[in-house]
C-alpha cells in the first residue's frame, strides 16, 4: 500500500488501542496490543506519518533509530542487588532503566501526557548483541526488567533486505505478534503531504512530468544511486532558503540531495527553465486579473510540459494566499478561546476591576499559550499549523495587553468592549483577506478558461485544488463558483461550507 493508506491503517489501530471501557480499562489489554511493524524502503516518509498521527490524535511521540543503540543503552546497565529469600541473602543481577523507557517517563513527567506512541525505526537492523533482546521487546514490550508504560503504543519500522545489508530476518513466532504493514513509494500519495509541507513548485511540476524520478534506488558499476521522498523534501526546503538569500541553485546543490547524477542534472536544468517561466509569465499579473494578452498567446501555443509548469506557478502563488487565510482563521479561533475566557473572568463574582486586572488576565492567557506550545513541541503532538495558531494568538494577546495600557479602560465592561472591538477588527481583516484571495483564485480560473478552453489543464487545476488541504478548506468555507462549475461532482462542498459557517462562526458576544 502507499504511505497515505498506511497512515490510515496505523491511525485506526491507534484509536482502537486507546479505546477504554466504562471502568477506564483498555478494551484490548496491553499484553494483546500488537506492536505495528511498518516495512518499507528508506526515505519514504515513515517517520513523517508518525508525527502527523501523534499531532492528529493529540498524544505524545518518542522516536528512536535503533541502529544507534547498543545493548547497554537499550537494556540499561547491570548492577548487583542484595535480596533476601527464605531468610538468606543473595546477590542478584539487576539493570538500570533503559534509556528508551526512561525517555517515555521523562516526557510524561514534563508534559503530563499519559498516552503516546513509542516509535522505533530500523528495528530489523540492530546489532547482533541487541537482536535477542529486541525480539523479546517485540513480543513482551520489555527492555531488561522494565516494561513500556501503559497507554504507550509501540510502532516500529524497518527496511526490506534489498535496501540494507544489516537486516535480520524475524522468525514466525515474532511476526505472529506484530501487525505488519508493507509500504511502497507512491508519488500521488506523497503529493498531498508535499502540499502541506509547502514543497517548492519546481519540484512538484517536475515530478508531475517525470513521476518515475520520484523514487529510485539502483546498484550500478559506480555504486549505489538513489532518489527518495526525503531527498525531494529536504531539497525543497533548501531551494526556498537559497532563493530567499539570493544564492544559486545549481546541479552541485541538487546532487547533494538527489544522489543520482542523471536525475540531478535533469532537475537542475528544469529548475533553470522553471525560473525563466516564473519571470516570463508574470503570474502576479494573472492573479490580479490584469490584461496579459501576450502571456495568454504564449500559453495557448506552449507545449504541455510548459503549461504544467505555468499551472504549478499559479497554484503555488494562489496556494500561499489560501494557506494564509486558513492559518489566520486558525489563529483567530485560538484567540477567541482566550477572549471568551477573559470575558468570563471579567464578569465573574471574584473579578477585579479596570485595565490592570484585564492585563493580568491577558498575560495569564499568553503564558498558557506558551505552555501549550512547549508541551506540544516536547511531546511531538502539535502540527506546524497549530504552532502557528498558538504563536499568532499569543502575539495578538500581547498587542491587546498593550492596547489596555494605552487606553486604560475604567471598568471591566469597558475593558471587554475594547477587546471585542479589537477582535471584530481582526475578523474584518480576515474577511477582506478571504475576499481578496477568492478574487485572485477566480482570476486563475478565468485565465485558464480563456487560454485552455475545456482542455485537461482545467481538470488538472481542479484536481490540484481538491487534493491541497488548504485550498480545499478555503473553498469549502468561502466557496468558488468557478471551481464548482468545473467540478459539479463536488457540489457537496456548498453544503459543507454552510455547515462550517454555522459551527465555526467567528463571533465574540
Amino acid at each position: 500500500m502507499n504511505i497515505k493508506n498506511a497512515k490510515t491503517q496505523i491511525e485506526n489501530a491507534m484509536r482502537a488501542y486507546f479505546s477504554k471501557n466504562e471502568f477506564g480499562e483498555y478494551k484490548i489489554p496491553i499484553a494483546r496490543q500488537r506492536p505495528i511493524f511498518l516495512m518499507g524502503p528508506p526515505g519514504i516518509g515513515k517517520t513523517a506519518i508518525m508525527e502527523q498521527i501523534a499531532s492528529e490524535l493529540g498524544v505524545g511521540l518518542i522516536s528512536y533509530s535503533m541502529t544507534h543503540h547498543t545493548r547497554q543503552s537499550a537494556l540499561g546497565l547491570p548492577f548487583i542487588e542484595t535480596k533476601n529469600y527464605g531468610g538468606k541473602e543473595y546477590h542478584v543481577s539487576e539493570y538500570t532503566m533503559s534509556e528508551i523507557i526512561a525517555s517515555v517517563y521523562d516526557m510524561m513527567e514534563e508534559t503530563g501526557i499519559r498516552e503516546g506512541i513509542l516509535f522505533l525505526d530500523e528495528i530489523n537492523c540492530v546489532s547482533e548483541t541487541l537482536e535477542p533482546s529486541m525480539l523479546q521487546f517485540l513480543q513482551y514490550k520489555i527492555f531488561g526488567r522494565h516494561r513500556v508504560p501503559d497507554g504507550w503504543i509501540v510502532v516500529t519500522a524497518g527496511n526490506p533486505p534489498e535496501y540494507n545489508n544489516s537486516v535480520h530476518e524475524f522468525d514466525i513466532v515474532t511476526w505472529d505478534r506484530l501487525k505488519r504493514i508493507d509500504v511502497e513509494p507512491d508519488y500521488d500519495a506523497w503529493k498531498e503531504y508535499a502540499y502541506r509541507a509547502n514543497t517548492h513548485a519546481s519540484i512538484l511540476t517536475y515530478l508531475d512530468i517525470k513521476k518515475s524520478d520520484f523514487y529510485k534506488i539502483e546498484t550500478t558499476v559506480d555504486g549505489k544511486t538513489f532518489v527518495t521522498a526525503r531527498g525531494w523534501s529536504d531539497l525543497s526546503d533548501m531551494i526556498r532558503l537559497y532563493e530567499e538569500n539570493d544564492l544559486p541553485v545549481d546541479e552541485d546543490l541538487v546532487l547533494q540531495y538527489l544522489q543520482d547524477k542523471k536525475i540531478a542534472k535533469e532537475f537542475a536544468v528544469y529548475y533553470d527553465l522553471f525560473k525563466k517561466y516564473r519571470s516570463d509569465y508574470q503570474v502576479s499579473r494573472i492573479l490580479e486579473g490584469q490584461d496579459v494578452k501576450l502571456i495568454r498567446e504564449r500559453a495557448s501555443s506552449a507545449g504541455f510540459d510548459e503549461r504544467l509548469s505555468l499551472l504549478g506557478l499559479m497554484l503555488d502563488a494562489i496556494g500561499e494566499d489560501l494557506k494564509g487565510v486558513c492559518n489566520t482563521e486558525l489563529s483567530l479561533t485560538e484567540l477567541m478561546k482566550s477572549l471568551k475566557k477573559a470575558k468570563a473572568d471579567l464578569t465573574g463574582d471574584a473579578a477585579g476591576n479596570g485595565y490592570e486586572y484585564a492585563r493580568k488576565i491577558l498575560d495569564d492567557e499568553i503564558a498558557a499559550k506558551q505552555d501549550e506550545l512547549y508541551i506540544g513541541r516536547r511531546a511531538g503532538s502539535i502540527s506546524l499549523d497549530q504552532q502557528y495558531a498558538l504563536n499568532a494568538s499569543a502575539a495578538a494577546l500581547r498587542e491587546e495587553s498593550e492596547l489596555m495600557l494605552r487606553e486604560r479602560p475604567a471598568d471591566n465592561a469597558a475593558a471587554f468592549a475594547l477587546l471585542k472591538s479589537d477582535f471584530d477588527r481582526r475578523t474584518g481583516e480576515l474577511k477582506e483577506k478571504a475576499r481578496e484571495a477568492g478574487r485572485r483564485l477566480s482570476n486563475v480560473f478565468r485565465f485558464c478558461e480563456d487560454v485552455f478552453d475545456e482542455g485537461q489543464e482545467l481538470l488538472i487545476l481542479v484536481t490540484e485544488l481538491t487534493i491541497n488541504e488548504y485550498s480545499a478548506r478555503f473553498i469549502s468555507r468561502y466557496g468558488c463558483q468557478e471551481y464548482f462549475a468545473h467540478n459539479k461532482e463536488l457540489l457537496f462542498y456548498e453544503r459543507q461550507k454552510e455547515i462550517i459557517r454555522e459551527m465555526e462562526a467567528l463571533e465574540l458576544n
